[in-house]
């Protein structure tokens, strides 16, 4: 669970504070009892703030790894997965 604080008892408590975001706790900064601010570690800002790769960016990349270690996928390997059937029978009347 988070800690929460004024702006103005961060400021006079900003040591501790440090400590506690250091050991991966979240500190919940308010103005006016609204939130404005949190104060995270670098480990957790880093987390967040990494660049994400785009699904067919990823998807590349792991084709690219596949075919290094040398896996190959055919398409047989999915033979029979999906039901062909019409389906049921509607009426739309």
């Amino acid at each position: 669970m988070e800690e929460q604080y004024t702006i103005a008892d961060a400021k006079n408590k900003l040591p501790s504070l440090i400590h506690s975001v250091e050991t991966g706790q979240a500190v919940k900064l308010t103005r006016h009892g609204r939130p404005v601010a949190v104060l995270l570690s670098m480990k957790d800002y880093q987390r967040l703030n990494r660049k994400r790769e785009g699904y067919w960016s990823a998807l590349n990349s792991l084709r690219k790894h596949m075919e290094k270690e040398g896996v190959v996928v055919t398409g047989e390997e999915f033979e029979g997965v999906r039901d062909n059937s019409s389906g049921r029978e509607v009426d739309l009347a």
